[in-house]
């Protein structure tokens, strides 16, 4: 099976792992219905930040490296890669049809021969479910299987290559045909069943999502006693092995982890306490960044604020669910000037102005742009990056 195409293929999700697959010398389409990504993709341009990926890109563009939107692609290839997730919906309950509707808009395309790939986020119980939609009158249907990514954006191909692949099928044959596939660019296959495996992909995000909020937890804490986080942090975590795993606070967003948490709650009946709190906690970290300010500065309305850094991870372009934006809605409720600063993203204040004009700052995420930045007005860093 050396022909894949990747329905979705032109994000963040189906651009590394097409590029590590054509790395090796599949035959890879990403099939997608943005067209200007298709072309970017076609031009060799990336449509976002991507360690590793525009050598890949440069190398193997229009030789063994496709872009298109032409989905009749589908019917000659050997593997079909879905990267469409489940979202949550503004009830934070999972929107399970999203994914069903994108099955079942390429199902009069897909073949018995062929190995179909879940390999986004989905909520357990669906791979089972996509199973018997694709059967057909007769009972004949392709291979599926779920092989979730566990990748960081910014980093999948190297965590591509680097990572165990969770592999699960709905028969021994697809258990074969995708443990096969992925061994190829994964050094170390771990088999689950469907379930399992959509289980263990919410609860990778979830564990982390709470990691994050039993440090934002600790920060505000102790910030609201008057004390100081960090020398606290660093005391306790100094020689001491059992707490050099302890994350920094920051500002939890990003795509997958508050949503994976909610899917993983619902998965539960709506018990799952520790990922409600958590959530609770790390939504609520925006607002106490404010608040914190306005303790240093007095009352907000009418002063002009820098808020630096809008993307939900470091040194990326990407603004999926971050929470910048909401101490920026935040902060505009306090009837304060809001200026935006980010070097990865387009229409933003400079920094120089922002810093020539604020009466205080937030920093938002810790660009390495930022890192000679010296406040000369009050400001707030819960990353302990101006120390």
């Amino acid at each position: 099976m050396r022909k894949i195409c990747i329905v979705g293929g032109c994000g963040h999700v189906g651009i590394p792992l097409g590029l590590a697959f054509a790395s090796k010398n599949f035959n890879v389409h990403l099939l997608d219905i943005n067209k200007t990504a298709v072309d970017a993709i076609n031009a060799g341009k990336l449509p976002f930040v991507e360690d590793g990926a525009q050598e890949i890109l440069s190398k193997h563009i229009g030789k063994n490296l496709f872009a298109t939107d032409d989905e009749n692609i589908i019917k000659s290839q050997d593997v079909i890669v879905f990267v469409t997730g489940t979202p949550v919906d503004e009830h934070l309950t999972p929107k399970i049809k999203d994914v069903l509707n994108v099955i079942k808009r390429y199902r009069p395309l897909l073949n018995k021969n062929q190995l179909i790939v879940l390999r986004s986020t989905i909520f357990p119980g669906t791979t089972e479910v996509i199973d018997d939609m694709l059967a057909s009158e007769n009972g004949e249907k392709p291979m599926l299987s779920f092989c979730p990514e566990r990748i960081v954006q910014g980093k999948g191909i190297e965590e591509i290559f680097t990572l165990p692949q969770l592999v699960s099928a709905t028969t021994k044959e697809a258990y074969k045909a995708a443990s096969e596939l992925f061994l190829n660019i994964a050094p170390k296959i771990v088999c689950l069943e469907p379930k399992e495996a959509e289980i263990a992909k919410l609860m990778t995000n979830s564990w982390r999502y709470l990691e994050f909020a039993i440090a934002n937890q600790f920060y505000m804490m102790i910030e609201s006693e008057g004390l100081d986080f960090y020398k606290i942090y660093n005391a306790m975590k100094q020689d001491y092995p059992r707490a050099q795993k302890f994350p920094k606070p920051g500002l939890a967003a990003g795509p997958c982890l508050f949503k994976d948490t909610m899917q993983l709650s619902v998965f539960n009946k709506n018990n799952f306490t520790l990922g409600q709190s958590g959530m609770q906690v790390n939504e609520g970290l925006a607002d106490f960044l404010v608040e914190r300010l306005e303790q240093k500065t007095g009352l907000l309305k009418g002063k002009t604020i820098a808020l630096l850094g809008m993307t939900f991870k470091p040194n990326n372009d990407d603004v999926r669910e971050a929470l910048s934006f909401r101490v920026k809605k935040r902060l505009e409720f306090k009837m304060a000037n809001v200026l935006t600063c980010d070097p990865y993203l387009k229409d933003m204040t400079p920094l120089d102005e922002a810093l020539k004009k604020a009466d205080g700052i937030i920093l938002g995420m810790p660009h390495d742009a930022y890192k000679n930045v010296q406040p000369q007005v009050p400001f707030v860093d819960c990353w302990d990056f101006w120390r």
